[in-house]
């Protein structure tokens, strides 16, 4: 059951508009340096950590395809650059909308008259479910942490195997579109 559940957060990433990416790295790095990488091996098959076989497969194909693109070749582990790993979350939020409507104006009318303004109060309250990617990049000479790419979306079902990979491919591609990070220019 937690393997679907963790399943549906990389559904969450689609390629619309609500994508939030977020990226952090490490200044005093030099990513010029890193020609390679390999995986992190799992140590332990914890099913909240990491996907079913193919949405892991799939998480694991737009990275080494990105990686791929940016000029970073797959090498074994101990001779790899940086070390790859991604994980993901999902957090439940929940959203409160209330709107006030006018049934509108009635005027007095005569003596003993009739009147007065109609007002109707709706709330609503939404509960959802915002899955997010994180994809970790690690000096495997030092053990540091030198990249981080998030992205998050709120969770919608695909049902097409077709409609997850192009979902994955567009989230990873999105994070990933600031890597390596570029030094300011002054």
């Amino acid at each position: 059951m937690k393997k679907l559940f963790v399943a549906a957060a990389v559904l969450a990433l689609s390629a619309c508009s609500t994508l939030k990416t977020n990226t952090d790295f490490d200044p005093a790095v030099s990513f010029d340096q890193y020609k390679t990488y390999s995986w992190v091996e799992k140590k332990n098959q914890d099913a909240s950590y990491h996907l079913d076989g193919l949405m892991d497969q799939r998480v694991r194909d737009a990275v080494n395809n990105e990686l791929g693109q940016k000029g970073l070749t797959k090498a074994d582990i101990t001779e790899a650059d940086l070390l790859v790993n991604y994980l993901t979350k999902v957090d439940k939020k929940i959203n409160v909308d209330t709107f006030n409507t006018s049934f509108g104006y009635y005027p007095y009318y005569g003596r003993r008259g009739w009147g007065g303004a109609g007002m109707n109060t709706q709330t609503t309250v939404r509960e959802y479910e915002v899955g997010t990617l994180i994809v970790d990049l690690i000096d495997n000479k030092t053990g540091n942490l030198v990249w981080r790419g998030s992205v998050a979306d709120t969770i919608r079902s695909k049902n097409t195997p077709e409609e997850r990979e192009q979902i994955v491919n567009s989230a990873i591609a999105e994070v990933m579109i600031n890597f390596p990070p570029q030094p300011e220019t002054k």
